[in-house]
């Protein structure tokens, strides 16, 4: 009985407790452990978007229904990758939050040191390079076999300013309001619609940019787009912080937020 209450004390904590996702990683949790869940995480998600990439192109000759096959898979991949990994690493997956998180460390936020950013970041982009072998590996493609698919025109570029952008200011704003409990569902779904509304189709990650360059099938990016990519997700970041420090003023509660 005493092991019950106990038990159920501890869930009401876990439940009343911030969730630790992006901007909240749990101080207690060893960095070595961190990294993996970041390695592993990252991992899963580009065998989830290559592969399902991969499977939509061999079911149907339809550009659309591959899309929508391909951007289904990634929602639910990646909700369900945060849940996992969120309470661990707080689930990045990604070295722009990463980074992002990095800097308001640095001017008094919560988020990752310096030591913290350059361990996860490796991490994630050798995940996202092993998901994208992986992916190809199951499917019987080349293990390592360059992407031709050039994402370099400058409507794309803008589009990957825009996706990452909205990442950042959706993960940051609900850091600023308390509400990274629902971190799982609204970036998830934010990625399933900017999968749909901007031109590049959403990769809005550095590393996840790198994998997808390692294999020639629907989700890859040509080598040669690779840097293009980075640097706009790069200037999403940035814009993205600043419209959270517009929006979201600092010291301001999530009591304080205008309802909605």
């Amino acid at each position: 009985m005493t092991t019950t209450h106990e038990s159920a004390a501890g869930a009401a904590i876990s439940v009343d407790s911030p969730q630790p996702a992006p901007g909240a990683t749990p101080p207690r949790t060893p960095l070595a452990a961190r990294a993996a869940a970041e390695l592993v995480g990252t991992a899963a998600l580009v065998a989830v978007v290559v592969g399902s990439g991969i499977q939509a192109t061999g079911l149907t000759k339809d550009v659309g229904l591959q899309l929508l096959a391909n951007s289904l898979a990634t929602v639910f991949g990646l909700g369900v990758l945060i849940t996992l990994l969120g309470p661990v690493s707080g689930a990045h997956f990604n070295p722009a939050v990463t980074l992002a998180e990095w800097w308001t460390a640095r001017r008094g936020g919560a988020g990752v040191t310096l030591r913290e950013a350059a361990v996860y970041v490796p991490a994630q982009i050798v995940g996202a390079i092993a998901g994208a072998v992986l992916a190809d590996a199951m499917f019987g493609e080349p293990l390592v076999k360059w992407s031709t698919h050039d994402r370099s025109a400058g409507h794309l570029l803008l589009g990957e300013v825009v996706a990452t952008a909205g990442l950042i200011l959706l993960i940051f704003g609900l850091s600023r309001t308390d509400r990274l409990h629902f971190a799982p569902v609204a970036v998830a779904s934010y990625i399933g619609a900017a999968y749909w509304f901007t031109s590049s189709t959403s990769f809005a990650n550095p590393a996840v940019t790198i994998g997808r360059a390692f294999t020639d099938t629907f989700a890859g990016i040509a080598p040669g787009s690779v840097a293009g990519f980075i640097g706009m997700q790069l200037i999403g970041a940035v814009v993205g912080l600043a419209l959270v420090a517009l929006i979201f003023l600092p010291g301001r509660t999530a009591q304080e937020q205008p309802a909605a």
